[in-house]
């Protein structure tokens, strides 16, 4: 299954056990508003656009492209999106920092030498300040900030490939924490280092960040995204 969010008017490809070929479904918007995000979810893709809508599509309904929104993230600033499952449930995850901003003093900028065709100036800054994550309830029609996962921790990257995973099944693993990757991709473009610094564990009952692990690891090339091996 791919999805491409691209463009404007994302589309979907997929196949069924079975089946021949793949399937191109186009999906309606109901808004200009792009998707952040989308994610299979109970026989359902489920996106959320920049307005903070969640939205539903029933791929196997009569009407497959047509989508309609099923719960609305309270706020305005919503700087990166990514919606994903966990222990059968559908969450949204809001990012902030994430995208460039003024720098306040010496303590805010990096250690990265901006190329002179780009069109970031010396005076700003980018790296992820906070987290807000809202558990949608599908039923009700609402979507409710928490700061409560259990026993799960969340891996974030976008594009359909944020997952949750149990705390209690990996030894050494806290539970209630954010794992996440550097995906703003214009800065792999902006400096000569290349993207790769705004990556951390976010701890969700303080909002206090920590570096997942020691030294830098910059490219110019390949975003950071995380792995999930199969064991047999």
């Amino acid at each position: 299954m791919h999805i491409d969010l691209r463009t404007p008017l994302p589309f979907v490809i997929m196949s069924e056990p079975g089946d021949l070929r793949w399937t191109r479904i186009r999906w309606e918007q109901c808004s200009h508003s792009p998707y952040g995000d989308v994610v299979y979810f109970n026989g359902h893709f489920y996106a959320v656009d920049y307005l903070g809508r969640v939205l539903v599509c029933d791929v196997a309904g009569p009407k497959p492209t047509r989508s309609h929104i099923v719960a609305q993230l309270p706020g305005d600033r919503l700087h990166q999106l990514y919606i994903l499952e966990s222990v059968g449930s559908l969450f949204v995850v809001v990012r902030d920092g994430v995208q460039v901003r003024h720098v306040k003093d010496d303590c805010d900028r990096i250690p990265l030498t901006i190329l002179p065709e780009s069109n970031i100036k010396e005076d700003v800054t980018y790296g992820t300040t906070n987290f807000r994550v809202f558990q949608v309830d599908l039923a009700a029609g609402k979507a409710t900030q928490t700061r409560e996962l259990g026993d799960s921790f969340f891996f974030l990257v976008l594009y359909n490939a944020s997952l949750s995973v149990q705390a209690s099944q990996f030894p050494g693993i806290k539970p209630n924490f954010i794992y996440f990757t550097d995906d703003f991709w214009e800065t792999y473009l902006a400096y000569a280092e290349g993207g790769g610094l705004d990556m951390g564990v976010f701890n969700l009952a303080d909002g206090s960040i920590q570096p997942h692990y020691k030294g830098v690891s910059l490219s110019r090339v390949c975003p950071p995204t995380w792995v999930t091996p199969t064991v047999y």
